[in-house]
């Protein structure tokens, strides 16, 4: 371990474990995990609360205050401005304090506990009707105390306003301890002393320097004070950032959801333009009028596919205004109506479905696409959220473009533009210092001031705007900001450094203390020519792995999902990897023990790959540490039990009847797990009397459907599928000879190393892929597709081959060769035969994230079955769920996902291609499932067996 360099005060530590226990964590993993948001900043804290109950959070407070330790709040760690880091005290809402207390539909209001996530609380109103207005694009981790911290808005703060406009009462903590009822009316002032004074004193600079428009975030929100706009506290609490009090608990308004609104795609030739037209649609009244950058869409169809990306109008950047109606019909006819009026060159209407779904997810993913270049380079937040009066848009875009090409730097235009707020990040050289980015801002402060505009428009201040705010307000303003904190906070403990006497907005960056770290012996890391560093930094704190994704379609992030634990977050994982990188106070290598705790509950699903709008892929990152920690190393016994299986089931195929025996005997068994580094409370595989590579069936057949210079394909038989269910390949074989194909089967010895991959052996791993290669690409070459059965083999040689493998073009030539049956059956358009099941579907995560499950949907669709996905990881994910140490949640992600879905549907036959996925639900709740081949290959029997008995 480096030294510490700001250890935490020991008497403070040992007062807060006295009194809160558990809930309080000062170790150096907890601290490096929060030292740092989705801003560009780093700074370590003291200790970590984790609270669960207001009486957590006020005696921890009072105990800070006594030893004079500064207190910083924090939500989903969302916050692109460095609000939610600080030096002493964080205090976590999000894992404990995070209930919808009540829902009143007759008031149209709920009252919640600050660490709710937003579509938490927008699940809870939906049965009644109603949604928060607010709408971020983080809203599947940002909390509605994060939202009231920063006075949130996202896309429809347009129609409903922003967190401010939304939030009726609080209770507040101040700074001096006291808990006060924050509300509006004429008593509200009385509950800060000092405060209606203040305001009596005050009322012109109140009334000509704060609320001047609508996205007016940056300092304090004064406004509200004012007799005229109802003496509302509440209001001017929210956006504080955590400087003046904490938020306890809130009671916010419920608006009407539109019941099926309609999008207008406009298309223009550029950013600038698209804004130039926002006044001519504002007067229609949409419920979002947002602007998207071309360039961003094109790194999502380079990224996913153009699939993934909708029917989009010509153009170099585009509005996309949201229009309500009583119903489908006349939301379609209102945005009709809004495209008429507008000056765009082209136009597309979207209604509410699939296609309009697919653009709120790029918009929404917004800040995680826009965190790359259009040329690749990383782009960093700091102006991420300037914005100006709606008129005046346009032109302040241009100044904007004009300012960055004169800096030499660049970065993809999004946002709200119908508040007039843009969303870029910039490609400050960061690894350089923070010298550039500083002369940047303080130039594009000036100019977001020339046109009326706020250096804000919903992030906040933060660290990284706070000092530029007397570019935007007079001194007397800000002297009034001053004494509005110092009222409610008179030792400047909450969240100092943020917005009054701001700490530099270029001290304290992460980037900069990394140090750089090329690719040597393992994965090549090509998307980032190289550079360990340049990839480790593409989490840029997002947090979208915090998500519950699973009722959306996506699998990220598993084991988080199961613990809530911020160290089990993809995001954790990316930062204990960049602690590592800059050795502060954690051990400097790829043998951190922080490193290693972080990263062992890492399923290396891949799920972050494709879920991650940033594309890290954690997997690879375990591989690599676990690669570099060990070589040359004694390695934990699982490495040599389970990394090495494929050996070991070749060896044990001949002893099949006496490990089914041994299997069967409890005391055995646990022995035999034990050995292995597996959990004895996992069950072995049974073996089949003889592998596939032994049976008659190993050998091509010619059937009736073959037709001569049918497809040509190789069939692939993984170590798993020979080994422990022959079956499978047989099944595989039939179907494929079914499709007319003129099939051979690759040679024994052909093995992905996936178990060499996942447990970082590499050097073995790279071993066993060229020996692969050569015993595949000659049938490459011959014309042969090579399909295979197990989904993570098939994803090991699409994706991990070509990294492990980067100067060796054979690699590259197998990858584009290799196919799911799904794919390939698909691909020459086979029409298989009617099954009509009813069919409960686990895809392998491996699946989801490399192949995707699209061919295999399109296929089962065109059998007649009736398909219930399962979204979210099995949980036992190869090794993972076997080792020691991973039971109890490999486990909990079955109990919540998989099986959740087939207790829910009895009546559901269970599909899962993965051998990891039928081993789990087998394990857990002794339920069979099957592969797609054996679905397939049933029912081309029963086909058969029907026309024989018609014939």
């Amino acid at each position: 371990m480096t030294d510490d360099p700001k250890p935490p005060a020991k008497a403070f530590l040992d007062t807060l474990r006295g009194r809160l226990g558990d809930l309080v964590n000062g170790s150096s993993l907890t601290r490096a995990l929060y030292a740092t948001d989705a801003s560009n900043y780093r700074v370590v804290p003291q200790a970590v609360l984790t609270p669960k109950s207001t009486n957590d959070v006020i005696t921890a407070v009072g105990i800070a205050q006594s030893h004079g330790v500064p207190v910083t709040v924090r939500g989903g760690g969302t916050s692109c401005a460095g609000n939610a880091v600080g030096p002493g005290l964080v205090i976590d809402f999000s894992r404990f304090m995070n209930r919808v207390l009540s829902i009143d539909p007759d008031a149209s209001t709920a009252v919640v506990e600050p660490g709710v996530v937003l579509s938490t609380l927008q699940n809870a109103a939906q049965p009644f009707g109603m949604r928060f207005g607010p709408d971020p694009s983080t809203a599947t981790r940002c909390t509605i105390g994060g939202m009231i911290g920063n006075n949130a808005c996202g896309p429809h703060g347009l129609a409903y306003g922003r967190t401010a406009d939304n939030v009726v009462s609080m209770t507040w903590l101040t700074g001096s301890g006291d808990v006060i009822s924050a509300s509006s009316g004429d008593e509200a002032l009385k509950a800060v002393p000092g405060l209606d004074a203040f305001v009596s004193e005050n009322l012109a600079l109140l009334r000509t320097e704060f609320g001047r428009f609508g996205r007016q975030i940056s300092g304090y929100s004064l406004e509200h004070l004012l007799p005229e706009n109802g003496r509302n506290l509440a209001a001017a609490l929210t956006g504080t950032e955590g400087s003046c009090g904490i938020l306890l608990e809130a009671t916010v308004k419920l608006v009407p959801r539109a019941p099926a609104p309609a999008l207008a795609v406009l298309g223009y030739d550029d950013m600038a333009t698209a804004a130039d037209d926002v006044p001519n649609l504002l007067p229609f009244h949409p419920l979002a009028l947002e602007g998207l950058d071309a360039q961003l869409v094109g790194v999502v169809r380079r990224a996913h596919g153009s699939a993934s990306v909708p029917t989009l109008p010509a153009g170099g950047g585009w509005l996309i205004a949201e229009v309500g109606g009583a119903d489908s019909e006349e939301a379609v006819e209102a945005a009709r109506k809004l495209v008429a009026a507008s000056s765009s060159a082209d136009a597309v209407v979207l209604p509410a479905g699939p296609e309009a779904i697919k653009l709120w997810q790029i918009r929404a993913d917004g800040a995680g696409l826009a965190g790359r270049t259009a040329d690749g380079k990383q782009a960093w937040p700091g102006w991420e959220d300037s914005a100006v009066p709606p008129e005046r848009l346009g032109d302040y875009l241009r100044g904007l473009e004009a300012l960055m090409a004169e800096e030499n730097l660049s970065g993809l235009a999004y946002g709200h533009f119908g508040d007039g707020c843009v969303h870029v990040r910039i490609d400050f050289p960061l690894d350089a210092g923070g010298t550039l980015m500083r002369r940047f801002l303080e130039r594009a402060a000036a100019l977001a001031a020339e046109h009326g505009g706020s250096l804000s428009g919903e992030h906040g201040d933060g660290r990284a705007r706070s000092e530029l705010l007397p570019i935007m307000y007079s001194p007397e303003a800000l002297r009034a900001m001053e004494t509005f904190k110092a009222l409610l906070d008179p030792e400047d403990l909450m969240n100092p450094g943020v917005v009054v006497r701001p700490a530099p907005l270029d001290s304290e960056l992460r980037r900069p203390q990394a140090r750089r770290l090329r690719a040597t012996d393992g994965f090549a890391f090509a998307h980032d020519g190289g550079d360990i560093t340049d990839a480790v930094h593409r989490c840029v704190g997002v947090g979208k792995c915090r998500a519950d994704l699973r009722g959306q379609g996506g699998f990220m992030c598993p084991s988080y999902t199961a613990t809530r634990d911020e160290k089990d977050s993809t995001r954790g994982r990316a930062r204990m990897l960049q602690e590592m990188l800059n050795g502060g106070f954690v051990n400097g290598s790829w043998s951190s023990p922080e490193l290693h705790d972080a990263l062992d509950l890492c399923l290396s699903c891949k799920a972050c790959a494709n879920d991650c709008p940033t594309g890290i892929d954690m997997a690879t990152f375990k591989s690599e540490t676990l690669h570099q920690t060990y070589k040359g190393r004694l390695r934990p016994l699982s490495h040599y039990t389970l990394g090495r299986l494929p050996q070991w089931l070749r060896l044990a195929a001949p002893l099949a009847p006496l490990l089914n025996l041994a299997g069967r005997i409890s005391p055995l068994r646990r022995a035999m797990t034990t050995f292995m580094g597996a959990d004895p409370r996992r069950s072995l595989p049974t073996l089949p009397p003889a592998p596939f590579r032994w049976s008659k069936w190993n050998k091509p057949r010619r059937t009736a459907e073959q037709q001569p210079g049918g497809p040509k394909v190789l069939l692939w038989v993984d170590s798993f599928s020979d080994a422990i269910n022959p079956y499978i390949p047989r099944d595989a074989l039939e179907v494929l000879s079914a499709a007319g194909c003129d099939v051979e089967i690759a040679a024994p010895g052909a093995c992905c190393g996936l178990t060499l991959v996942s447990t970082g052996q590499l050097t073995a791993a790279k071993a066993k892929l060229r020996k692969t290669l050569d015993l595949l690409l000659p049938h490459v070459r011959d014309g042969r597709t090579v399909v295979g059965i197990e989904p993570s083999c098939i994803a090991t040689l699409r994706s991990d081959l070509v990294e492990l493998l980067p100067d060796d073009p054979r690699a590259a030539e197998l990858s584009r060769s290799v196919k799911t049956v799904a794919e390939f059956v698909t691909s020459i358009g086979w029409t298989p035969p009617r099954a009509a099941e009813k069919l409960l579907v686990q895809p392998h995560c491996h699946h989801y994230s490399v192949m995707g499950y699209d061919a295999d949907q399109a296929l089962l669709e065109a059998m007649g079955c009736d398909v219930e996905t399962s979204a979210g990881c099995c949980g036992l994910a190869g090794n993972f769920g076997m080792e020691k140490g991973h039971y109890e949640v490999s486990a909990k992600i079955a109990q919540d996902g998989i099986l959740a879905k087939a207790s829910a549907s009895p009546d559901r036959r269970i599909l899962a291609d993965g051998f990891s996925c039928r081993t789990q639900v087998r394990d857990l709740a002794d339920l069979d499932s099957r592969h797609l081949v054996q679905i397939i290959a049933e029912a081309l029997r029963r086909s058969a067996a029907t026309q024989r008995h018609r014939s």
